[in-house]
């Protein structure tokens, strides 16, 4: 018996890298699942049955089930329509997926209109769309996992990256607030950031030193190293977990914090100008972060 036997599980962008790894996994487990992916490219352009369809069926080929999903997670119709085929195919809908995205990384004074909407549209949007689909449902049965995946794009920062970096940002709050709100129904809401080297992360630019060794770090983390934590999630054993971050890098599984205070200082007749410059920010500067602060930098080891 495995952990997820008996449930359906809808993953989006789960044709190919880690939602692929993530739905043969979850398939493994007892899921019934539905796999969605319109086979896009990394920039969200054209579009291709193959992946999901190829998904689809190695996860039936092992013995499980599996049903493709071509939507858009843009498109609330076709959000929905995921979640509907979840539950006419299999009965249910127990846990979701939020994986699908795309990258159109450029340095930001020379950032479009049209990038940035692109990539907000499919991970935030699309990340509310089928969350949304899935709420009643959840509701209903009084229980219920979103996974939603973030990135240390956002929860540290990037270069070049504004768009995915916000969105990824925004997702954090979105779980967060889903979490809260739909605890009293039984439902838990998380957030992965995951390390791997998939199609995506393959745009990642390698032409200084430093940028070649973070590369080089990328590759020796394989796309499946995540998937064991998203059938946790989805799992009953995760009951008593809702509203945290986690990031997987290959065989290290990280609890990242959520913004806190560090420190204060106080000032009775009130500050001006001229005493934050003299007196706040020299005994704040300890702890401030740095200003080119990118992952790198929180994970300067090898991975494990």
């Amino acid at each position: 018996m495995g952990m997820l036997e008996g449930k359906v599980v809808a993953i989006t962008g789960a044709g190919r890298g880690v939602g692929r790894e993530i739905a043969l996994l979850c398939a493994s487990h007892g899921a019934a699942v539905v796999v969605n992916d319109p086979g896009v490219g990394g920039g969200g352009e054209g579009g291709d049955a193959g992946p999901a369809q190829q998904t689809v069926d190695d996860i039936v080929a092992a013995g499980g089930r599996a049903y493709a999903n071509l939507a858009s997670v843009i498109d609330p119709l076709g959000a929905a329509s995921i979640i509907e085929d979840a539950v006419q195919r299999f009965g249910r809908i127990d846990a979701v997926v939020n994986n699908a995205g795309i990258l159109r990384d450029t340095i930001w004074h020379k950032m479009s209109h049209e990038d940035w909407r692109a990539v907000i549209d499919v991970h935030l949007n699309g990340c509310f769309n089928v969350s949304k689909a899935a709420t009643p449902y959840f509701r209903e049965q009084q229980s219920g996992s979103f996974i939603h995946f973030t990135s240390t794009s956002g929860l540290i920062g990037n270069v070049g990256q504004a768009n995915y970096s916000a969105a990824k940002l925004g997702i954090v709050g979105l779980s967060q607030s889903i979490a809260l709100d739909m605890a009293r129904a039984g439902v838990r809401s998380n957030c992965i950031a995951p390390f791997a080297w998939s199609r995506m992360t393959a745009s990642i630019p390698a032409e200084t030193p430093e940028q070649k060794e973070r590369v080089e770090r990328l590759k020796t983390m394989s796309a499946d190293k995540i998937a064991p934590l998203v059938v946790y999630l989805a799992s009953d054993a995760a009951n008593a977990v809702s509203n945290q971050i986690f990031a997987v890098r290959k065989n290290e599984i990280v609890l990242f914090s959520k913004p806190r205070p560090v420190r204060s200082m106080t000032k009775s007749e009130g500050w001006t100008p001229e005493t934050i410059a003299s007196e706040l920010i020299p005994a704040f500067t300890p702890d401030l972060a740095r200003a080119d602060e990118v992952s790198a930098h929180v994970f300067p080891y090898d991975p494990i």
